[in-house]
């Protein structure tokens, strides 16, 4: 495992060709399958209108993004490919990510993103959870992420959504060894545990060589040293 940069990206529309463009692009970075707090988050100035299904969905208004740097500002361009490096990037349904960002790219004159570089997590829940919806929302419910702090589908917090999505479905993180459970557990283990003498005792597993070969070391090696027999040969207490 290396480094990669789980990625999202909130646009104007449903297509490039159309003319849609790119409004706000959001990386978490992961070392080994794990996050180290490394991000970049970006809004971009789009120079035309918003689909209105589009701004419901992520709530980003052009008036909003108005004072925006382009695409093409090195703020956006520059600074987003400095921080991708030469690192794999992680998506959910990454073909629509991707067809986006190299657009983008493309018409800054900037270098795009080969296809041997995306990793589609919807298409790993695909093969893990056949038939199943494997949005980001039906995810992060099956693995019981929780979705309090989203309101609207912003770039940012899909990303951190996505993150923790990936890493249950590589398997790099394991929300039952939470130490709380574990605690929690052992409580109910202690509390319902039922003692009592055994239905019938095991059998012995010991050979009778074994036996006579341990009565032998007792005998000739530690003599009156065990415990047991100090016991035997102690006086009686009075009563």
């Amino acid at each position: 495992m290396a480094r990669e940069i789980v990625l999202d990206t909130e646009t104007t529309g449903l297509s490039p060709r159309g003319g849609h463009r790119v409004i706000e692009i959001a990386c978490v970075e992961l070392q080994d399958l794990i996050p180290t707090g490394q991000h970049f988050h970006c809004y971009i100035n789009p120079e035309r209108d918003i689909d209105p299904d589009a701004e419901r969905i992520h709530g980003l208004s052009r008036a909003f993004l108005a004072d925006k740097p382009t695409f093409d500002h090195p703020s956006v361009a520059e600074a987003f490919l400095a921080f991708l490096g030469d690192a794999d990037l992680v998506a959910h349904n990454a073909g629509f990510d991707r067809s986006f960002i190299n657009h983008e790219l493309q018409r800054a004159g900037r270098p795009t993103i080969p296809d041997h570089r995306w990793v589609d997590t919807l298409s790993i829940a695909q093969k893990r959870f056949p038939g199943m919806f494997n949005s980001l929302d039906a995810l992060c419910k099956r693995y019981k992420i929780s979705l309090a702090d989203r309101e609207k589908h912003g770039a940012l917090i899909d990303t951190q959504l996505l993150a923790k999505v990936y890493l249950e479905l590589r398997g790099g993180r394991e929300a039952k060894l939470d130490l709380d459970e574990v605690v929690q557990v052992g409580v109910v283990m202690a509390q319902t545990a039922v003692h009592g003498p055994r239905p019938r005792n095991l059998p012995p597993r010991l050979t009778a060589a074994e036996v006579m070969r341990h009565q032998a070391f007792v005998a000739t090696e530690l003599k009156s040293l065990t415990l047991w027999r100090q016991t035997e040969m102690a006086p009686a207490a009075e009563t």
